[in-house]
């Protein structure tokens, strides 16, 4: 720090708040710490009775903070997002347009290593809404060596840390497997639940079918639905080891890949996920959907909505935090469950 007379200030930068307080009026900050002096703030400042003030040197080679956390959101921003104002140093990112939202941990956590900076962010690879906060940064000191800058860029690579995926207005079909609906027996309660889902997802169900325990009819309510032209295909019922569960056989034999049957996840365990090669996802959703509010179908639906595949090396990920605790009161996605990935 340095005492300077505030005749002399302007271009310097305030070491502390400097409080301006007028009797029965007023209290408060008139300017910040790290407020870069103007001409217009001369007089401001010796009203308030500061003859003298202690500033930062700007040596060449140093950033302000200001600067340096625009430097730092320009490592982070893409597409579809947007900055905001830089406010004590600090500036962040947020969203503007549904989608999902995906971060570079790796890439993070080794520029989060270096000394005087930091970059928060929220977790990644969930659904976010226009106008949510996705991340935000600084840096710790007020004034910044440019050398410490150039590390960070050159860890940071060419491509953005900060990837949103707009969600993709899609159509879908379910099939509801199963003899006691296809008969009657029993009231379909699940085709309900998977339909709310998908339309808070914006997605539009754009035709039903339902097949008794039939391998052969399953298959071929499969292929009617993708010759419809629908971008999803949800199968409801037989998809535990019963003798009378055949709708994963169902759809290996449609000729869709399949990318898994079964998940480290519960509730979701008995999950199946495979692809046509035009890329028209298939989800065989088991039971537990019906009853249970958060299943991996939630997990795994925000990646079909973004245009995302998911291969298996994802799923196996999805182990750690894949153990859904039943709470009495559920706030997913505010919660661990989910986020191993």
């Amino acid at each position: 720090m340095k005492k300077i007379k505030t005749k002399d200030a302007v271009g310097h930068v305030l070491c502390h708040d400097m409080t301006r307080i007028v009797k029965d009026e007023m209290k408060e900050a008139a300017f910040r710490k790290g407020h870069v002096i103007t001409e217009e703030d001369i007089a401001v400042l010796l009203s308030m009775g500061k003859d003298h003030i202690y500033v930062f040197e700007m040596d060449e080679g140093m950033v302000h903070e200001d600067e340096a956390a625009l430097v730092l959101s320009s490592l982070c921003i893409n597409d579809h997002m947007e900055l905001t104002e830089v406010k004590e140093g600090k500036v962040e990112i947020k969203a503007t347009s549904d989608g999902l939202f995906q971060v570079d941990v790796d890439r993070l956590n080794r520029i989060n290593e270096l000394e005087d900076i930091m970059i928060a962010t929220r977790i990644g690879n969930l659904p976010v809404k226009k106008g949510d906060k996705l991340g935000g940064m600084r840096v710790i000191p007020l004034v910044i060596e440019e050398d410490k800058l150039k590390k960070v860029k050159e860890v940071a690579g060419k491509e953005p840390l900060f990837k949103l995926t707009p969600f993709k207005s899609l159509k879908a079909g379910i099939v509801t497997t199963g003899n006691e609906v296809y008969h009657g027996r029993i009231k379909d309660t699940f085709t309900p639940v998977i339909r709310e889902k998908l339309e808070a997802m914006n997605i539009k169900v754009v035709k039903h079918l339902i097949s008794d325990d039939n391998t052969g009819r399953i298959k071929s309510h499969i292929l009617e639905m993708k010759e419809a032209g629908v971008d999803l295909i949800i199968c409801t019922g037989g998809m535990s080891v019963d003798p009378d569960d055949l709708t994963p056989a169902a759809i290996k034999l449609s000729g869709a890949k399949i990318v898994t049957y079964g998940a480290p996840v519960l509730p979701g365990a008995m999950f199946l996920l495979a692809y046509f090669e035009d890329g028209t996802a298939v989800m065989g959703v088991p039971g537990c959907a019906m009853y249970k509010k958060t299943t991996i179908f939630d997990i795994i639906l925000p990646y079909v909505c973004a245009g995302i595949k998911v291969d298996k090396a994802h799923i196996a990920k999805l182990g750690y935090g894949g153990l859904c605790l039943d709470c009495e009161s559920c706030h997913y996605p505010n919660c661990q469950f989910g986020k191993g990935v």
